[in-house]
């Protein structure tokens, strides 16, 4: 087997992982990271890979929601209240990140894409899940995709913007910001699904164009099967994952990033 061949395996299975991590609050870029530093995967400094196949998983949600976007799609030309609602908590909600991202995104892939940045962030992560989940859903207010108001949209990408460090989770920042702000955990799921489109969609094509003279073709075919693989798992996680919180709370997720990151933290001294 050829190094370019286990490349490009490496790359199929690491996009499987980003499809898997991508919308469970447990971080995909810090699985990425750790596993990638496990199996000794570089994709250069810039790290492209591990942000543009992130897109790969956000297509499998545009093609699982594709007829609630396209309604929504078309209320905005039709000038339907709820769709106009709906996209300017979307746009709130994007902005935050989008301008902290342009700002900085140098700087933190430089000095937080670490894997002891990510145990940490796991641990305190977890934490803060453990914390959100202790409120009754019962008490919540806001139990409707269409009943999020500008305010909890703001906080909602405020949320987002901590997702920039390495094993904090942009899917976990976000639902746990939208509980937080008083969504029912359904309704902060489907809605930082569909914040995950602009935003990775943004995030993806500015990196890729960035960073295109630095990409060789090796790298562009690596990006190529991990965003297939990433698209590939990200279609089971979805639907079964929305089943999941219909019934059960996100706590197991919080343990579990507590004990990984724990378990990383313990492998680092060792």
């Amino acid at each position: 087997m050829t190094e370019n061949t286990l490349y490009l395996i490496k790359a199929f299975f690491l996009g499987i992982i980003e499809g898997l991590t991508e919308f469970l609050p447990v971080s995909s870029t810090g699985h990425l990271i750790l596993v990638g530093d496990w199996i000794h995967f570089f994709s250069g400094d810039a790290k492209v890979f591990e942000v543009v196949i992130q897109f790969g998983a956000i297509l499998a949600v545009i093609w699982i929601f594709r007829e609630k976007v396209a309604h929504i799609l078309a209320g905005i030309l039709t000038g339907d209240k709820f769709s106009l609602k709906f996209a300017r908590n979307i746009i709130i909600a994007f902005l935050p990140a989008a301008i902290i991202g342009v700002t900085f995104l140098k700087e933190i892939k430089t000095v937080l894409f670490t894997p002891g940045v990510v145990a940490t962030t796991l641990i305190i992560g977890g934490f803060i899940i453990l914390f959100v989940e202790r409120k009754p859903q019962g008490e919540v207010k806001t139990q409707n995709i269409s009943e999020i108001t500008g305010f909890q949209a703001l906080m909602v990408g405020l949320a987002q913007c901590l997702a920039m460090i390495p094993g904090t989770s942009r899917s976990g920042a976000t639902i746990i910001g939208g509980m937080a702000a008083g969504l029912k955990r359904t309704t902060a799921t489907e809605f930082s699904f569909f914040l995950a489109m602009p935003t990775m969609l943004a995030a993806s094509v500015y990196d890729a164009w960035k960073n295109h003279e630095s990409l060789t073709s090796n790298d562009v075919t690596a990006i190529g099967i991990g965003f297939l693989a990433a698209f590939a798992a990200a279609l089971v996680v979805v639907r079964a994952l929305m089943r999941f919180v219909a019934n059960h709370s996100y706590r197991v997720f919080g343990w579990y990033r507590i004990a990984l990151g724990a378990i990383i933290i313990l492998w680092m001294s060792i």
